[in-house]
């Protein structure tokens, strides 16, 4: 099996979620952090370590953003970070398999699966400190999946007045992961 490493600023978690019974809300966290074990020619066999700065939340609305770092969304003060700790895939097509582990969020660890694609992977450059220290080789995976925001203590809401919601407890997820093949 092949160690791998995310690399941070080519890695991103999208989150969405109903607002206002009409729209989407989407935001993103950058800084996601990492590594994967994986072999293209034994996929079952995967597992991943992630770790996401909670703090990192961007929406494009610095009083959206300040509120869902607040105790009533993410209480990112107590709760600095997300995790996602997963092992095993199953295989639902070439490319394509479902990987299931543990989500935490605020402190609270649930079962969470997420539909993975993997991308392929390829030679690529590799600089630091203005010196090719290349080729690395770097794999994509696009994952997918969907929680309950309330099994992780996420509760506040508020109604409308003819009896919707101001957000909904369904919160789609999308991960654009970008792996570098560690030495």
């Amino acid at each position: 099996m092949t160690k791998w490493f995310f690399e941070p600023g080519h890695t991103a978690v999208e989150f969405r979620a109903r607002h206002m019974m009409v729209t989407w809300v989407r935001g993103h966290f950058k800084n996601v952090r990492g590594t994967l074990e994986f072999d293209p020619d034994n996929p079952r066999a995967t597992s991943v370590e992630v770790t996401i700065d909670a703090g990192g939340l961007w929406t494009g609305e610095p009083d959206r953003d300040a509120h869902l770092r607040s105790a009533d969304f993410l209480d990112v003060e107590h709760h600095p970070k997300i995790a996602f700790r997963g092992s095993g895939v199953e295989l639902v097509g070439a490319e394509e398999g479902k990987l299931r582990g543990e989500l935490t969020i605020r402190g609270v660890t649930r079962p969470a699966s997420l539909d993975v694609r993997y991308l392929g992977q390829w030679e690529t450059p590799w600089w630091e400190d203005g010196v090719d220290k290349g080729p690395k080789t770097r794999a994509g995976f696009l994952a997918t999946g969907r929680i309950n925001r309330k099994d992780f203590g996420v509760n506040w809401n508020d109604t409308l007045d003819r009896g919707g919601v101001v957000v909904s407890d369904d919160v789609q997820i999308t991960i654009d992961a970008e792996a570098i093949r560690a030495e």
